[in-house]
């Protein structure tokens, strides 16, 4: 599902609010993880899950088309774990 289809869904479901007010809506609550997890903090959405930033360190790496060595910089990555009870609902089929 991309963000436009979920904004239409959540629209069609809620038809007493306008779809740029959905938007807006889907929008910032976006913007509002991205913020968090951006400064460092973990973002809990009970039963969904958690997003949190994991470090990856500076390392040697190797360029795989002409085998030299390159040197890797520190890096932030996102991190999802799911939460208990959408891991139930995906393993109980539906």
């Amino acid at each position: 599902m991309t963000k436009s289809e979920l904004i239409a869904r959540l629209a069609a479901s809620n038809p007493h609010l306008y779809q740029r007010d959905v938007e807006r809506i889907v929008t910032t609550i976006f913007d509002e993880i991205t913020d968090a997890l951006a400064v460092g903090d973990r973002v809990e959405l009970r039963g969904f899950g958690a997003f949190s930033v994991k470090r990856r360190g500076a390392r040697i790496g190797r360029n795989p088309r002409t085998g030299e060595t390159v040197q890797v910089s520190e890096k932030f990555i996102p991190y999802f774990k799911t939460g208990k009870q959408l891991r139930e609902k995906l393993n109980s089929g539906g």
